[in-house]
C-alpha cells in the first residue's frame, strides 16, 4: 500500500506565509469514501476560490520578501547595526566621553571660557526658578521635613503648623492675635514657652482594628472617625504614649477585641492618659463598652509590671453611641481613683472627668497674669466662673477677702472642695451651678462683686451670663480665653455695656498648634463727674418781661 503523508500542523502564521518551498496541502472533498480515508491531495499548482484571496492578502514584493527571510534591510544599514558604526566621529564622541577635544581640555584644566560658564549657570538658574513657587521640589522639601518631625502629621490635622519654627509661630500668633485686638486696645508681647515639646500632660487614644483584624491606637483623621495609627507625638507626654503601646500590645493575649463603631462589637473603646507634672503621678483610663472585662485583675498586675510608675486604673464605661469619649460610669480597678499635681504653690486633686489644663508650665504664666490683673488688695469679693477644679479661685484667695467658685461639672465641684480642704483655705465657697444662672441670682439678690474672674469654654460666654455680669456690674472682669474670636465678640457686648478694655495679652498654651490662649482686663467706666445742663435764658426772660406788662 502506497505510505499516507504526514499531516502538516498549520497555524496561523503558516497560513498566512509566502515564499514557502514545501508543497502546500488541502482535503479533498469528494466522496464520502475518500472522506473517510481522509486522504490529502497536492494542490501546489492548483488555484481554488478559497486559496486566491489568501495568497493576495500574503503577498509582498519579492525583494522584501527576501529581507524578511534572511533578515536583510539595507546593505548599509545592517553593517551599521552589525558593527555598531553610526558615524566615526559620533562612535568617538560616546565612547571616549569626548565633546570636543578644545572644551574637554579647558574643563579639565578649569580654564572654561567664562562665557560659557555664564551661560550654563543661567541655565541652572532658570532650572532653579521653574522648580521654586507652587512646583514640586519646593513641596517635597517641605513635606519631607514634616515627615521628618511626625510621619502622620497631613492625616491628622492636630498639629497644623509643625512645618514652622517655634519663632515663625509666636510671630504669627502675636500678628492675628494684634489684629483681633486692635479695636480695644495693644495687646502686650505674646507669652511663648522656652521648650515646646512633649508639653500636653493628658493624653488620648482611640482603638480600633485595621482591615486584618489588628489591634491599632491613635487619633481620629481631621474631621473624621477614621483612626490614624501613631506611637508617639511631639507634642504629648512620652510616658503616657509609652503606656498606651503597651496596652495595645496586651489586648491579644487577653483576648480583648477594640471597639467597632460600625458593628458595635468589641470592648476597648478609647485610653486616656493624665499626668502630674510636677507630682509624676499617672492615672491610665480604659474606656470600656461593658464594664465586664475580663481578667482585669491579671490585667492590672501585668501592666504594673511594665509601668510601675502608675498611680491608678479607672474603668470607665461608655456604652453609648456618641461621640463623647468618657461614659457615665466608672470603676476603681487600682489606686485611689485620681492623681494630685502642683500648681503655683497649691496641691490638686485630678479626676478623670474633672477639668485640668494641659500645659501646667504655660498655665502657671497665665495665671499669675491674671492675678496681676485683678489687683487685689485683700479687701474684694471675687467670684470664679466655671471655675473648674478651683484652680485659679483657690489662687486669687490669698490675695483676696472672699473668694466664690461656681461650675456645672459635679466631680470638678468635688475635686473643688477636696484642694480647697488639702490646701487649707477657709475663704473660698464652690457651688455646682450654671455660671450665668448663679450670677443672675446673685445681681437679683443685690449682692455685691468686686472682680469677676471668668474662664469660659472655646464657645465663649452665654448671653445670659453676660447680661447677668452687666447686672452685678463688678469693677474689674479678668477674662481668660482659650478662643480669642469668642472673647472678641464678647468684648463687643461688654463695651457696649458700659466696659472698657484696659489691657490684654496672648499665651501660647499649645505650640506647634494655631491655637492661642488670652487674658484680658476689662474696667468698669466710672460715670462723668461733670453734668452738662441746657437752659433756655431767652425765654425765661420773655416771661419775667410778661409779668411785669401785666402789673
Amino acid at each position: 500500500m502506497p505510505q499516507r503523508e504526514a499531516e502538516p500542523k498549520q497555524g496561523k502564521q503558516d497560513r498566512g506565509r509566502q515564499g514557502d518551498e514545501k508543497p502546500k496541502y488541502v482535503k479533498e472533498r469528494g466522496s464520502s469514501q475518500e472522506g473517510r480515508n481522509n486522504k490529502y491531495i497536492k494542490t501546489e499548482n492548483r488555484k481554488t476560490k478559497d486559496a486566491e484571496p489568501r495568497e493576495r492578502k500574503g503577498t509582498e514584493s519579492l525583494e522584501r520578501q527576501e529581507r524578511k527571510a534572511k533578515g536583510t534591510e539595507s546593505l548599509e544599514r545592517r553593517e551599521r547595526k552589525a558593527k555598531g558604526t553610526e558615524s566615526l566621529e559620533r562612535r568617538e564622541r560616546k565612547a571616549k566621553g569626548t565633546e570636543s577635544l578644545e572644551r574637554r581640555e579647558q574643563k579639565a584644566k578649569g580654564t572654561e571660557s567664562r562665557e560659557r560658564k555664564g551661560k550654563d549657570n543661567r541655565s541652572r538658574e532658570r532650572q532653579g526658578q521653574r522648580g521654586k513657587g507652587t512646583g514640586p521640589r519646593e513641596r517635597k522639601g517641605k513635606a519631607a521635613g514634616t515627615k521628618a518631625l511626625c510621619p502622620v502629621a497631613a492625616k491628622c490635622g492636630g498639629c497644623q503648623w509643625i512645618d514652622k519654627s517655634y519663632e515663625e509661630q509666636l510671630q504669627a500668633k502675636s500678628v492675628r492675635f494684634r489684629k483681633l485686638m486692635e479695636p480695644y486696645c495693644r495687646p502686650e508681647a505674646i507669652i511663648g514657652m522656652e521648650n515646646p515639646a512633649y508639653y500636653r500632660n493628658k493624653v488620648h487614644a482611640a482603638f480600633g482594628e485595621d482591615r486584618r483584624h489588628n489591634a491599632i491606637s491613635g487619633i481620629y483623621e481631621e474631621r473624621s472617625h477614621r483612626i490614624v495609627p501613631v506611637d508617639s507625638c511631639l507634642i504629648e507626654n512620652q510616658k503616657a504614649d509609652e503606656i498606651i503601646v503597651s496596652v495595645r500590645g496586651l489586648l491579644k493575649s487577653f483576648k480583648i477585641r477594640p471597639y467597632n463603631e460600625d458593628t458595635g462589637f468589641g470592648l476597648l473603646r478609647h485610653v486616656l492618659i493624665r499626668v502630674g507634672h510636677a507630682t509624676g503621678e499617672i492615672m491610665v483610663v480604659l474606656v470600656l463598652s461593658s464594664p465586664i472585662m475580663p481578667s482585669k485583675n491579671h490585667f492590672v498586675e501585668v501592666l504594673l509590671k511594665l509601668h510601675p510608675e502608675i498611680t491608678t486604673i479607672v474603668v470607665n464605661v461608655n456604652d453609648r453611641d456618641t461621640s463623647m469619649i468618657l461614659g457615665e460610669r466608672q470603676q476603681v480597678i487600682y489606686g485611689k481613683g485620681y492623681i494630685e499635681d502642683r500648681l503655683c504653690g497649691m496641691i490638686f486633686r485630678i479626676s478623670p472627668k474633672s477639668f485640668y489644663q494641659v500645659n501646667p508650665v504655660q498655665t502657671e504664666k497665665l495665671y499669675a497674669r491674671a492675678m496681676e490683673y485683678a489687683g487685689l488688695t485683700g479687701r474684694e469679693t471675687v467670684l470664679d466662673a466655671y471655675c473648674g477644679t478651683g484652680t485659679i479661685g483657690m489662687i486669687a484667695a490669698g490675695s483676696a477677702a472672699r473668694v466664690l467658685g461656681v461650675e456645672l461639672n459635679q466631680d470638678a465641684i468635688r475635686d473643688a472642695v477636696s484642694n480647697a480642704k488639702r490646701n487649707q483655705i477657709g475663704n473660698i465657697r464652690f457651688y455646682q451651678n450654671d455660671a450665668g444662672r448663679f450670677l443672675l441670682e446673685m445681681a437679683e439678690a443685690k449682692a455685691s462683686l468686686d472682680v469677676l474672674l471668668m474662664d469660659p469654654p472655646r464657645s465663649g460666654s452665654s448671653e445670659e451670663f453676660l447680661n447677668a455680669a452687666v447686672k452685678i456690674r463688678p469693677g474689674r472682669i479678668v477674662y481668660i480665653s482659650c478662643n480669642p474670636e469668642t472673647l472678641v465678640r464678647d468684648l463687643k457686648y461688654l463695651t457696649k455695656k458700659g466696659y472698657e478694655v484696659g489691657k490684654c495679652v496672648a499665651v501660647d498654651m499649645f505650640p506647634f498648634t494655631d491655637a492661642v490662649e488670652a487674658v484680658c482686663l476689662l474696667n468698669n467706666r466710672k460715670p462723668d463727674t461733670k453734668v452738662r445742663i441746657d437752659t433756655d435764658l431767652e425765654g425765661c426772660y420773655r416771661i419775667r418781661d410778661a409779668k411785669k406788662n401785666q402789673d
